[in-house]
């Protein structure tokens, strides 16, 4: 039976080389898609490397295609817009609230994952997935505040505070020169923070105070962008940046080997910030199950866990990986927050169908004031 498929997979390699298939062509002659040698990834932008895929692409003898998304509310909207046929997504912990609770996702089989006893006990066993029945952690981030170090302190502005992106009074100094998240749930979590509230507070007043905050502080930003500021901040057109820590990683890197007179830094605000844990889970309308088990377990391995990080500058919770990642990355108090750190971050909830008509009509109205 082993031989059957082996010769199986060879063929339907065969077929996708001859043919020339393109990333959402399927193996001729076959409508569904469920025999091509295909694993369809659903990932966010730039989270795994080209070598880690075409490693596992001659491991398994397959080939991978994927689509991306920039935030958790285009994930979800793609998918309710009719999106199928992805094996595995990486959602953050409330997107993949959400989908467990639209029976969106497939049981896994932790049989095919011996891997996943690499996993950091802490985790595993989330508010969304108390069992992990659907999800394997795949990696972290947080969101901060990145910025231009030498800047900021000629301007002598504070980079340890959300204030930075919603005080005038800093804002004024800087305006034009700052970009925010183009995300719902990330920004008025942001602006909750520094109220002090829960990052998923869903009391309406609190929402309010959020929005007015948001509201008076959007004519001194640039934009709402959820990938031009890694750039924007390397070569120096941005100096301050509300967004991800693998995000920041990666400007800061690019400003360094670009040679810039300036370096970009990044930091947790000290009032608190939103700690997203992503996770690799099966979608339902997925064809390849065992591929989708195959790849779970390889980015469980050790080395090939550390290659993300090494790469994207993502936080890791497998434990496997840390005598592989980067010294200084480790070292990285936004990256591996330490434990007093770890008391300043949650992670956000999922919030039901009148609490999400509610946040769109918020975001509504802070888009077109």
């Amino acid at each position: 039976m082993k031989l059957s498929r082996n010769l199986i997979a060879l063929f339907c390699l065969l077929c996708i080389t001859l043919t020339g298939c393109t990333s959402g062509d399927q193996v001729a002659g076959d409508s569904s898609g469920k025999n091509s040698n295909i694993l369809r990834l659903f990932n966010w932008n730039n989270y795994i490397s080209q070598q880690t895929i075409e490693r596992f692409e001659q491991t398994c003898q397959c080939r991978v295609t994927q689509d991306y998304y920039s935030d958790n509310e285009e994930l979800l909207a793609k998918l309710a817009a009719g999106a199928t046929g992805y094996d595995l997504l990486v959602p953050t912990g409330d997107a993949m609230d959400t989908l467990i609770h639209q029976r969106a996702l497939s049981a896994l089989d932790k049989s095919q994952i011996p891997n996943l006893k690499n996993i950091d006990p802490g985790y595993l066993g989330t508010v969304f997935d108390p069992d992990n029945r659907y999800s394997v952690p795949y990696a972290y981030t947080t969101t901060l505040i990145g910025f231009n170090r030498e800047k900021l302190a000629e301007l002598n502005l504070p980079a340890n505070s959300w204030a930075i992106i919603f005080e005038p009074e800093y804002l004024e100094k800087i305006k034009g020169r700052i970009t925010v998240l183009d995300s719902q749930r990330e920004l008025m979590a942001a602006a909750l923070k520094y109220l002090g509230y829960s990052a998923s507070d869903t009391d309406e007043n609190h929402w309010q105070q959020a929005k007015a905050l948001i509201i008076r502080a959007k004519p001194y930003w640039a934009a709402f962008s959820n990938t031009s500021y890694i750039r924007e901040l390397a070569i120096g057109n941005l100096w301050v940046a509300h967004g991800y820590s693998n995000d920041m990683y990666q400007a800061a890197l690019d400003a360094k080997k670009t040679g810039r007179h300036f370096t970009v830094d990044f930091i947790i605000p000290r009032e608190g910030a939103v700690l997203s844990l992503d996770s690799m889970v099966l979608h339902h309308s997925g064809h390849r199950p065992d591929l989708a088990h195959r790849f779970i377990n390889f980015m469980l391995e050790g080395e090939n866990s550390a290659e993300l990080t090494n790469l994207t500058g993502s936080g890791n919770p497998n434990l496997a990986a840390r005598p592989y990642i980067h010294p200084e990355i480790i070292a990285n108090p936004a990256i591996f927050p330490d434990t007093a750190q770890l008391a300043r971050l949650e992670m956000l909830h999922d919030i039901n169908h009148t609490q999400r008509r509610l946040l769109s009509r918020i975001w509504t109205e802070i888009k077109l004031r």
